[in-house]
C-alpha cells in the first residue's frame, strides 16, 4: 500500500489534498519568495487522526510540516516536495478559561487575538500581540515564540506560556509544563517555544491570562533626527520606566501608513514613538509626565497624548498596518527581523539607509524599537530577479550587522529557512553540534520539518562560496530523504 493510500484510510476524502490546485494555497507562508507543493497536504480535525497520521510518517519516513495559520515570516513552514503538509486550522477550539487562576487552554489553531475576546468577559487578555493577531494562530506563536508591541512590559509567548502538549515524532503525547510555577527536571517549555516544529507539533497550550489595565494611553512623539528618536528610547528605559510599548516608524514607514490608513501621522517627521502606557491612572499619569520630558530633552518636535480609547487605537492602527501598507511603494517586501542592543539603534539605522542606497531598494524601518527589535521592509519588485537578489542581499547584511554589534538574528520570527546561513554567523561550530544532538534527541530519524533553523556543519563551511538566489536555497541538510 502506497502513502497515499494508507493516509486515506485515516481521513475522509476532504482531508487528503493530494491534485497541484489543491495543495497550492500551502506552498509557502507569510514569505512568498520561498515555495514549495508539498507531496500531499492533510488537515486533520481530532487528535487521533493527527496520531495516526504522525505515526505513518514515520513508518513510510515521510517528512512532516507542521502548519499553523501561514502568517510566518522565515519559511518556518515551507513545505518539502516529497514531504506531508499537516495543517492544524481545525484544531480551532478555546477550551477552557479559568478566570481564577488566570489561564485558558486553548488549541495550536486558535487565533492570537480570539484568546482576549473571549477573556474580556472575566477582565482579562492574552498579552503577547504580534501585528498579525487577528489573523496567526498560537500553535505558530509558540513554534516561532512570538512578540508584538507589548512584549517590551509583557514578554515574548515564552514568558506567557505555561504548559503545551506535544505529539512527539513517534506519535506519542507529552505534556510539558503544568498549573505549577515551577517543577523539577530541564525546562523543556522553554525549549519548545521557538522549536519551530522541529521537536514536537504542538497540540494544546495552557496561556496565562492577565488583568486588563484600567488605563492605557498612547504618546507620539515626532522627531526631526532618527538618531533623537534612538536616543529617547534609550533615555525612556534609562529612566526606569518600562512602557507597555514603544514602537518607532521611519519617515518611509510613516507615509505608507498614512496612505494605507490615514492614522493622522507627521508625514514631515523623520521619525515617531509611539509609547504606551499603563496601569492606574495616577500611575499613568505621573509616567506621561516623565516621559514628555524625555522626549522634549531629546529634541522632539511635536507631542500628542491619546485621550480616548477611540484616540489610541487610531495611534496603533498605523503601525500594525505598516506591513501591508508598504504595498504602495513596492509590489512585493522582505521583511528582516534581527535584535540588537538599544544603544546602537541610532548606528544601526544608518547603516541600513546606506545599504538602502549602495543596492537601490527603499527600506522602510518600523520596530519595536524599546526591546531592540528590528523589522526592515526591504520593497522591491518579485517579477525582478536582481531585485530580489539585492533584497536577500541586504537582508543577510543587516542581519550580520545585528550580530555583530551583539545582537541576534531573530527576535520573534524564528529562523526556518530564511536566516540558515546567519546562524552560522551567530554560532559556533560546537555550539550548532549541540542543536543537533537536542534535535536527535527529540526526532532521531529527522522527519520533523527538516531543514528548517539550524545549519548543518557543512552548509557553515560552504556558506562563504555559497550564492543565494532568486529564493532557492541550497539544501544540503536534506539530500538524504
Amino acid at each position: 500500500m502506497d502513502f497515499e493510500t494508507a493516509l486515506a484510510e485515516i481521513l475522509p476524502m476532504q482531508a487528503l489534498l493530494t491534485t497541484v490546485e489543491e495543495k497550492r494555497p500551502y506552498e509557502c507562508d507569510g514569505l512568498p519568495a520561498y515555495r514549495a507543493v508539498p507531496r500531499v497536504v492533510v488537515l486533520p480535525e481530532s487528535r487521533d487522526q493527527a496520531q495516526a497520521i504522525v505515526k505513518l510518517c514515520g513508518d513510510y519516513g515521510v517528512p512532516i510540516i507542521a502548519r499553523g495559520a501561514g502568517t510566518g515570516l522565515s519559511g518556518g513552514a515551507l513545505p518539502l516536495e516529497h514531504g506531508c503538509l499537516m495543517s492544524l486550522a481545525k484544531f480551532n477550539r478555546i477550551k477552557h478559561i479559568d478566570p481564577d487562576n488566570r489561564t485558558a487552554v486553548v488549541e495550536p489553531g486558535v487565533r492570537n487575538i480570539a484568546i482576549s475576546e473571549a477573556a474580556a468577559a472575566y477582565g482579562l487578555y492574552y498579552a503577547p500581540d504580534p501585528s498579525s493577531q487577528i489573523a496567526c494562530s498560537i500553535g505558530g506563536n509558540v513554534a516561532e515564540n512570538s512578540g508584538g508591541v507589548h512584549c517590551l512590559k509583557y514578554g515574548l509567548t515564552v514568558h506567557n506560556v505555561i504548559a503545551v502538549e506535544v505529539l512527539t515524532a513517534e506519535g506519542e503525547w507529552l505534556t510539558v509544563g503544568g498549573a505549577a510555577l515551577d517543577s523539577p527536571g530541564y525546562d523543556l517549555l522553554a525549549m519548545i517555544n521557538g522549536s519551530e516544529g522541529m521537536l514536537g507539533i504542538i497540540m494544546q497550550i495552557t496561556v496565562k491570562l492577565l488583568p486588563s489595565p484600567p488605563v492605557a494611553r498612547v504618546m507620539l512623539g515626532a522627531f526631526g533626527a532618527v538618531q533623537d528618536a534612538a536616543d529617547t528610547v534609550a533615555g525612556v528605559i534609562a529612566a526606569g520606566i518600562i512602557p507597555a510599548g514603544l514602537e518607532m516608524m521611519d519617515q518611509l514607514a510613516i507615509g505608507a501608513a498614512e496612505d494605507f490608513c490615514h492614522a493622522g501621522y507627521p508625514r514631515e517627521a523623520a521619525a515617531i514613538l509611539l509609547c504606551e502606557l499603563d496601569g492606574t491612572t495616577s500611575e499613568v499619569e505621573s509616567q506621561l509626565e516623565q516621559v514628555q520630558k524625555i522626549f522634549e530633552l531629546h529634541r522632539c518636535s511635536e507631542i500628542r497624548i491619546s485621550n480616548t480609547e477611540e484616540e489610541r487605537q487610531r495611534f496603533w492602527i498605523g503601525r500594525k498596518s505598516a506591513f501591508p501598507a508598504l504595498g504602495r511603494i513596492a509590489p512585493d517586501y522582505y521583511c528582516i527581523d534581527g535584535t540588537i542592543p538599544r544603544r546602537h539603534l541610532g548606528f544601526v539605522l544608518k547603516r541600513i539607509a546606506e545599504l538602502s542606497q549602495e543596492y537601490g531598494l527603499l527600506v522602510a524601518n518600523v520596530f519595536h524599537a524599546g526591546d531592540g527589535n528590528l523589522h526592515p521592509l526591504i520593497a522591491y519588485d518579485g517579477n525582478e530577479d536582481s531585485q530580489l537578489e539585492a533584497a536577500e542581499t541586504i537582508g543577510g547584511k543587516i542581519l550580520e550587522l545585528c550580530v555583530e554589534v551583539g545582537g541576534t538574528i531573530t527576535g520573534e520570527h524564528g529562523v526556518g529557512v530564511e536566516k540558515l546561513n546567519q546562524m552560522c554567523v551567530q554560532f559556533s561550530a560546537p555550539e550548532l553540534s549541540a542543536f543537533h544532538a537536542i534535535k536527535d534527541a527529540f526526532d532521531p530519524a529527522a522527519l520533523l520539518n527538516p531543514g528548517k533553523a539550524i545549519p548543518t556543519l557543512h552548509r557553515c563551511a560552504e556558506f562563504g562560496a555559497m550564492h543565494v538566489h532568486g529564493g532557492k536555497l541550497p539544501h544540503p541538510e536534506l539530500e538524504r530523504f
